[in-house]
């Protein structure tokens, strides 16, 4: 049921789509205003903030992008859904680079334009307000659950979204931890189907022997320990979305009857006695090639080219240096609020470093990085000690610069935010050492603890006390 306390101004030059809206969002029971060009919304804006605005792009005297800045400059908290019949990659990257929510598609439905709107209401990243610089708070109304802004990622965004809800297979590729699962939801939130199942099998999690089960279910007594009739992972995706992670780890002659089911849309269970009809949509995703998994005949090519309809590849996180501070304070906020801990900043050091780094292990290695800091660190800012020792940092390529000069409180050991003060520095190695002295003071000596507080190993732990013993800075 919708907030009749929420007000929507409908933008469009076009009567009868000023009408219709009017209409559909005033019987779903939202307050609404129209107007009928930019100018006079913005007069209404001025007058009387709405909580939604829902704008043409193509109209006369100020279009929708114009109008979208002009708001975003006096109300960057309002949202803006942009309507288009123009659809294209660089409309949509266009909107969304300027600050709107969401776009819809023409010609407009009734169902599509309510679940749109009660999404933006909806919508809630779970980032605390304090954690957002200004100038990104907008980016908290966002329903995506992809963080960021850069301009291939929105081009992929806005790619997904047009064809979320074509039969087609869409083939997401990427490098380990860029994110593909969590792609293949958005595509299944922004399609047709987005209130069916979102099922997902990890095709290299499972021995080969239990896959074919898995993925087209089995009879009764079927074999050695089928003791009940199972439905595979096709049937429980039917009328939703089917994910198929690592796709490239699925054995060749089960390959021959996956591409039987995308081309048939219908299964045969192990046992069974007839096919099964399904309706499912098919994302597969791989961080391999599959065209050089062709070329070793270890994957068939018929199956290649009917999984290869729709690729579309995620860039990693090398490639999207402008998010990483965005994403940094994402997963600052998500686990801060979490673990209920103090939420703190990076600091100017940290967002250098974290810049400089390479990030092989894409956003979930950043996730998994902040996570740990979040629950261990000492800093009153993250610091690089934080994340990293000077050793993985060294190997990362990393200059020395970016992380060194630490300011230290010659007493505590405990690092401080930069500043005026004019107290002495230390290098990254005794910050080092006396946090891992520290962490061992804390835990009464014992070296397992103070190795999982400081997130490394044991061994490395007793390494590091060999060195300072042989080096003479510690006893």
């Amino acid at each position: 049921m919708a907030d009749p306390a929420k007000k929507i101004l409908v933008v469009d030059d076009d009567r009868e789509i000023r009408i219709f809206l009017f209409e559909v969002l005033k019987g779903a029971g939202y307050d609404v205003e129209v107007a009928e060009d930019g100018l006079m919304a913005l007069e209404l804006i001025e007058r009387n903030t709405p909580d939604l605005v829902i704008a043409d792009i193509r109209m006369p005297q100020m279009d929708g992008i114009k109008l979208l800045q002009k708001i975003k400059a006096k109300a960057p908290q309002l949202p803006v859904m942009i309507i288009t019949g123009y659809a294209s990659i660089e409309t949509a990257v266009q909107a969304m680079k300027a600050g709107a929510f969401d776009y819809i598609i023409k010609p407009l439905a009734r169902e599509s334009v309510i679940e749109n709107v009660v999404r933006v209401f909806a919508a809630e990243i779970e980032i605390p307000d304090q954690v957002l610089p200004e100038s990104r708070k907008a980016i908290k109304r966002q329903k995506r659950p992809i963080i960021g802004m850069n301009e291939k990622l929105l081009q992929i965004l806005a790619k997904a979204k047009t064809v979320a809800s074509s039969k087609a297979t869409i083939l997401v590729l990427g490098e380990s931890g860029t994110g593909k699962e969590v792609f293949a939801r958005y595509i299944h939130n922004e399609s047709d189907r987005a209130k069916g199942s979102f099922v997902a099998l990890n095709c290299a999690a499972l021995p080969e022997g239990l896959l074919e089960s898995e993925l087209f279910g089995h009879e009764k007594g079927a074999f050695t320990g089928a003791i009940v009739t199972k439905k595979g992972k096709f049937e429980l995706a039917d009328g939703g979305t089917l994910l198929l992670d690592e796709i490239g780890e699925i054995p060749l002659h089960l390959q021959a009857k996956l591409l039987r089911v995308l081309q048939e849309e219908e299964i045969d269970r192990l046992g069974g006695q007839a096919p099964v009809k399904i309706d499912v949509h098919v994302v597969a995703t791989t961080n391999r090639s599959l065209q050089d998994a062709v070329k070793a005949g270890e994957f068939r090519e018929d199956l290649f080219y009917r999984l290869n309809v729709i690729p579309l590849r995620l860039p990693s996180l090398r490639e999207r240096k402008d998010d990483i501070e965005l994403l940094a304070e994402y997963f600052i906020g998500k686990f801060s609020a979490q673990y209920n801990k103090p939420t703190k900043k990076l600091s100017a050091r940290s967002v250098e470093v974290f810049k400089q780094y390479s990030w092989p292990g894409n956003v979930r290695e950043m996730e998994n990085l902040i996570e740990r800091a979040v629950l261990l660190g000492f800093s009153e800012e993250f610091e690089p000690w934080d994340f990293w020792d000077e050793e993985e940092l060294r190997q990362a390529g990393v200059a020395a610069s970016a992380a060194g000069g630490i300011p230290v409180n010659r007493q505590s050991g405990i690092a401080q935010n930069s500043g005026s003060s004019s107290e002495g520095t230390a290098s990254l190695k005794d910050v080092e050492r006396q946090m891992i002295l520290q962490a061992l003071h804390k835990t009464d000596n014992n070296r397992t603890h103070a190795a999982k507080m400081l997130g490394i190993s044991v061994r490395t732990l007793r390494n590091k006390l060999h060195e300072y013993r042989s080096l003479g800075t510690i006893e």
